[in-house]
């Protein structure tokens, strides 16, 4: 059973950068789809980005340009760089670990190992 910790969340200002971290420990993240998800207050959690064994990532379209998901397999890490942020990237960002399937998407129905959350906040 995989365990999962994330960091580098953090208040940043309309246009800047940010890099999650998730720490993995119990498990290899190879052997998992993973994925990372977001909430903000009163909406439903979201797909963000998945990553798949061969590294090739896919991302929803609110991110899409602006988002790379990748891993450090030597360090069992996942990381989600996101530039050019907007306010409306505002939410809890969890990372998230599924069973392994040819090809990974980030539904979160599909994912049944969860971290705890990183909080981002874009200020205009």
């Amino acid at each position: 059973q995989v365990q999962l910790v994330e960091s580098g969340g953090g208040s940043v200002q309309a246009g800047g950068s940010l890099r999650l971290s998730c720490a993995a420990s119990g498990s290899f993240i190879k052997r998992y789809c993973m994925g990372w998800f977001r909430q903000a207050p009163g909406k439903e959690r979201e797909g963000v980005a998945a990553i798949n064994t061969d590294g090739y990532g896919i991302y929803t379209d609110s991110v899409m340009g602006r988002a790379t998901i990748s891993t450090d397999y030597a360090n069992n890490t996942l990381y989600l760089r996101m530039n050019s942020l907007k306010p409306e990237d505002t939410a809890m960002y969890y990372c998230a670990a599924g069973e392994w399937a040819s090809r990974c998407y980030p539904q979160p129905q599909h994912y049944g190992y969860w971290g705890q959350g990183t909080q981002v906040t874009v200020s205009s």
